[in-house]
C-alpha cells in the first residue's frame, strides 16, 4: 500500500522525469522542427532510429513497440481508425464527442475516480480525435505501467458515457462554438474551410461539429460509434519508452488481450472529389472596429498519398513553412504589417485544404491582400539555387529533431499507422528532400499555389477594409456572416 510520502515522491519523480523526456538536452519542449529561426548550417544528423518490432495480440490487434532507454518512460497510443470524417451525415462532431466521452467514466470508476487514479500513478491518460483517426495515448513512468495499462484499457474498451458528463461536456463543446464567433482567428478558419467544401463535405466543418449536432447528439448515438469503430480489427496500438518486447508483451495481453472482434467496422466513406476554385473569389466577414483583419489564402490542397510530398514540403517551406519563408519577411519583415505570416497543407486521407494566412492592421488589409498575390505568382519562377539550397537544410537538419522523445517517436510512428506509409519513409526522409529540383518547386507553385485559383477569407473591420478591397477588383466580393459559416 502506497503511504502519502511514497506517493509525493512518486508523483514529484514523475514531474521530473516528464520534464526530462519532454527536454532533450539542448532542445527546446517541441515535436518538429523548429521552424521560428534559421537551422544551422552543416550536414544533416544522421537518423539512427531504434527498430520496431511488430507483433499481434492474441485476438489480432497489432502492437509495434521501439525501445528508448534513455528515459524511464513509456508513451503508449492506441489508434482507431474513426476520426471526424466517420461522422454519420447530420451528426458532425460524433467522432470528437466520442473521444472526449472516453475518459469521462470508464470500467468501475466514474470521471474523478478515473482521474484521481491516473494521476496517483503519475501518468497522463489523454484522448482525441482528428479527421482520419481517434487516439487513447498514456504517458507513463516505466515501473507503473503494469498499473496504468488497465486504466488505459478501460478508457478504450469500457467507457461509461454517463449522461451527467455528456450534458457537461456538450455544454463545453456549445460554449467553444459560441466563442468561435467572437475569435476572429478561428471564425476565419471555420469560413475559409465551409466556402471551400461546402456544408456537406466533412472537411467544411470543424471537427468538433456545429450548434446543431451537439445540441442532437445523445449517449445512445456515442454508444453506438463506438460499438461500430472502436474494435481491434480497427485499431492499432503503439508502444515507445524503457520497455522490452519480452517485458510489455504479457501486459498488453492481460489487459488488451480479450478485447472482443464483434466483426468488421463500417467501411470508410470515400472523401467526395473536390475541384479547386475556377476563379479568385473575396469573401468578408465584419468584425465592426477590430484592430486587424484575419487573412485566409487557400484552395483545395492533396491527400497525404500524393507522390509530391517531398517537393510540397520543399516548396510550402519556402513559401510560408518558416520564419526565414517569403511571406514572413515580407508581411512581417520588410513591411511590418504583421506579426508573422505562414501557409500550410492539411494533407489527410483526401485532400485538405492547403492555405495562406496572417493577422494584419486592419488599415493594412488591402496592401497585404496584393503581397500575398504577389509571393504567390512568384513561387512559379524558378527559385535561386541558394533559397533553394537553404529551404532543403532547413528541412533536413529539422527532421531528425522530430524522433527525440517518446512522445514524438510515437507520433511519427502514427503517421505510418494512419497514411500506410513504408517504414522505409523516414529513412528516405532527407535524400528525397535533397533531390527536390527547382523545376518540382515550380510545378508545385503552378499546381497548388495559383492565386487566380483561390478563395480568400478576410474577417475585420468592413466599415475600413471593405471600400478599398472593393476598387482593388482582385475578384467578387461577397459579405457572409458568421452564422453562414458556422450551422
Amino acid at each position: 500500500m502506497l503511504t502519502l510520502p511514497r506517493v509525493i515522491a512518486r508523483m514529484v519523480l514523475a514531474g521530473l522525469v516528464f520534464l526530462a523526456a519532454a527536454i532533450p538536452a539542448g532542445l527546446g519542449a517541441q515535436d518538429g522542427p523548429d521552424r521560428s529561426r534559421p537551422p544551422a548550417t552543416g550536414p544533416a544528423p544522421s537518423l539512427d532510429l531504434p527498430p520496431v518490432a511488430k507483433h499481434r495480440l492474441s485476438n489480432g490487434l497489432p502492437v509495434w513497440i521501439v525501445g528508448m532507454h534513455e528515459v524511464p518512460v513509456v508513451h503508449v497510443m492506441m489508434i482507431v481508425r474513426a476520426g471526424a470524417a466517420m461522422d454519420p451525415e447530420g451528426r458532425f462532431g460524433t467522432a470528437s464527442f466520442t473521444a472526449a466521452m472516453l475518459d469521462e467514466g470508464a470500467g468501475t470508476r466514474d470521471a474523478l475516480e478515473l482521474a484521481d487514479a491516473i494521476e496517483m500513478l503519475g501518468a497522463t491518460l489523454t484522448t482525441g480525435s482528428a479527421y482520419d483517426v481517434s487516439t487513447v495515448e498514456l504517458h507513463a513512468l516505466a515501473e507503473t505501467l503494469e498499473d496504468a495499462l488497465p486504466l488505459m484499457a478501460d478508457v478504450v474498451r469500457r467507457p461509461t458515457f454517463a449522461a451527467e458528463e455528456l450534458e457537461r461536456l456538450r455544454a463545453e463543446r456549445l460554449t467553444t462554438l459560441l466563442q468561435m464567433r467572437d475569435n476572429p482567428a478561428q471564425l476565419a478558419t471555420a469560413a475559409f474551410n465551409r466556402l471551400l467544401y461546402g456544408a456537406s463535405h466533412r472537411y467544411g466543418t470543424s471537427i468538433i461539429g456545429t450548434e446543431a449536432a451537439n445540441r442532437a447528439l445523445t449517449v445512445e448515438d456515442l454508444r453506438a460509434f463506438h460499438a461500430a469503430y472502436y474494435r481491434p480489427s480497427n485499431a492499432h496500438l503503439l508502444v515507445v519508452g524503457d520497455v522490452t518486447g519480452d517485458a510489455v508483451l504479457p501486459l498488453l495481453e492481460r489487459a488488451f488481450g480479450d478485447w472482443a472482434e464483434t466483426g468488421r467496422p463500417p467501411a470508410a466513406p470515400a472523401p467526395p472529389t473536390m475541384d479547386r476554385p475556377a476563379s479568385r473569389a473575396i469573401y468578408l466577414i465584419d468584425k465592426p472596429g477590430a484592430p486587424q483583419s484575419q487573412i485566409r489564402f487557400g484552395t483545395i490542397g492533396v491527400a497525404r498519398s500524393t507522390d509530391d510530398y517531398h517537393a510540397i514540403e520543399v516548396a510550402n517551406t519556402m513559401l510560408g513553412g518558416s520564419f526565414s519563408s517569403r511571406l514572413n519577411m515580407n508581411l512581417r519583415e520588410r513591411n511590418g504589417y504583421s506579426y508573422g505570416a505562414g501557409s500550410s497543407f492539411a494533407m489527410r486521407l483526401g485532400a485538405g485544404p492547403f492555405v495562406a494566412q496572417s493577422a494584419v492592421q486592419s488599415d493594412k488589409t488591402l496592401e497585404a491582400l496584393l503581397e500575398f498575390v504577389n509571393e504567390l505568382a512568384g513561387m512559379a519562377a524558378q527559385p535561386p539555387d541558394d533559397e533553394l539550397t537553404r529551404v532543403r537544410n532547413f528541412e533536413a537538419l529539422g527532421f531528425p529533431r522530430g524522433f527525440e522523445t517518446t512522445t514524438a517517436m510515437a507520433n511519427r510512428l502514427a503517421e505510418l499507422v494512419t497514411y500506410d506509409l513504408p517504414e522505409s519513409f523516414f529513412e528516405e526522409y532527407v535524400s528525397r528532400v535533397q533531390a527536390v529540383t527547382a523545376a518540382d518547386v515550380q510545378r508545385i507553385a503552378e499546381q497548388y499555389m495559383d492565386p487566380d485559383r483561390m478563395i480568400v477569407v478576410v474577417v475585420g473591420d468592413l466599415a475600413s477594409i471593405e471600400g478599398p478591397v472593393r476598387q482593388a477588383g482582385l475578384g467578387p466580393v461577397t459579405i457572409v456572416t458568421a452564422d453562414e459559416v458556422l450551422q
